[in-house]
Order: C-alpha cells, then sequence, then structure tokens
C-alpha cells in the first residue's frame, strides 16, 4: 500500500537546518509518510545528517538545476496521495501532517488545503505570523497569502496542473498556488 502523505525536501548546503527540518516530520508520528529528500550535490555535512537517517527518511544528493527541479524530482519519485514541500530550513507544527490527513479523509473533494505558519529565525524561535488569508482567487493574484511549507495538494492536481515550473527559481510556489487556483480548482480549503 503506497504512503497516504509525501513530504519533499529540496536541500543544498543545508547541513545547519536539514536535522531540525527532518526530526520535525519525523516528530508528526505518521506511519504513512514518506520523507524524501533532494538534495543537489551538498559539499557540507548534510550527507552525514542524511546518512544517521538513513531507516527513516529516504534520499539521494546529485548535481540538479536548483530547487525547482529538486522538487520537481521528488514529486515523480513519491508515491503518497497527498503531497507537501517543506524546505531544508523549515520545520512542522506539532501534528501538522496528521491534521492534513484528517481533512482531506473527511473532505475528498478537496484538492488543496493550507494553513497558518510562522516566520522563524535560525533557532526555530518564533518571529511574525506569515500573513495567511481565507481563501479567494481573486486577492491571491493580487497578493501571496499562502505560506510554502502550509500547503498540501493532492496528487491528482499534478495530473490536472502539471509540474512546478523548472524556469522560475524563486516565485515557482506562487506561480503553483495561481495554476492551482484557476477555475478548474474551485475546492481550495
Amino acid at each position: 500500500m503506497p504512503p497516504v502523505i509525501s513530504i519533499i525536501t529540496p536541500s543544498y548546503n543545508q547541513g545547519e537546518f536539514i536535522e531540525r527540518t527532518i526530526q520535525s516530520v519525523i516528530s508528526q508520528n505518521i506511519i504513512s509518510l514518506e520523507h524524501l529528500i533532494v538534495d543537489g550535490g551538498s559539499t557540507d555535512n548534510t550527507l552525514k545528517v542524511l546518512r544517521q537517517y538513513d531507516n527513516q527518511i529516504s534520499w539521494i544528493s546529485e548535481k540538479d538545476d536548483g530547487q525547482t527541479d529538486a522538487i520537481n524530482k521528488g514529486i515523480i519519485m513519491t508515491q503518497g496521495e497527498i503531497i507537501g514541500w517543506l524546505n531544508s530550513d523549515d520545520i512542522y507544527f506539532a501534528d501538522t501532517v496528521s491534521s492534513v490527513i484528517e481533512y482531506f479523509e473527511a473532505h475528498p473533494h478537496v484538492d488543496v488545503v493550507y494553513g497558518n505558519a510562522h516566520h522563524i529565525g535560525r533557532n526555530d524561535e518564533y518571529i511574525d505570523n506569515y500573513p495567511t488569508e481565507k481563501w479567494s482567487y481573486a486577492r491571491l493574484m493580487d497578493a501571496c497569502f499562502i505560506c510554502q511549507p502550509a500547503l498540501f495538494f493532492r496528487r491528482r492536481c499534478v495530473k490536472k496542473c502539471g509540474m512546478l515550473d523548472r524556469k522560475l527559481e524563486y516565485c515557482m510556489d506562487y506561480e503553483y498556488w495561481l495554476r492551482l487556483g484557476t477555475g478548474w480548482f474551485q475546492n481550495v480549503y
């Protein structure tokens, strides 16, 4: 049986942060979760950290064309019905993944969910709330009010909407949210 949820972490020379990211996923205590780290060939201590978690995560390390390429590779390589990506310097709140799974299971028509998030510092200290807003496609066209680590989507979205745009290095998430939110994606919560 494939995992219910796949978490993809793009990484490159993030040895300083990657362990806490991994631990934040492991601490979710979800048996049907796969966590794939797609590393771009790090030259710092990232690989040493990844090897310590060989029995709890999957990972690859090879040259890639940047973050967007890494995320797309992860989407292809994973199998979960629900997909999220968590950058290598981000963490999840406790019970994030179980809440996401429960919501998707209770609402099979929903394709995308997102929630609140915090800006955090180097040591996970709270800085400020991310300015999250209630769903409105018209508003999304004016401002990105969805924090990337706090959004999860069903794999069927990829079949309808495609992969992330590899030409984009920094705003690939926002552009993808706009595609997810277009006319045929009304089921965003």
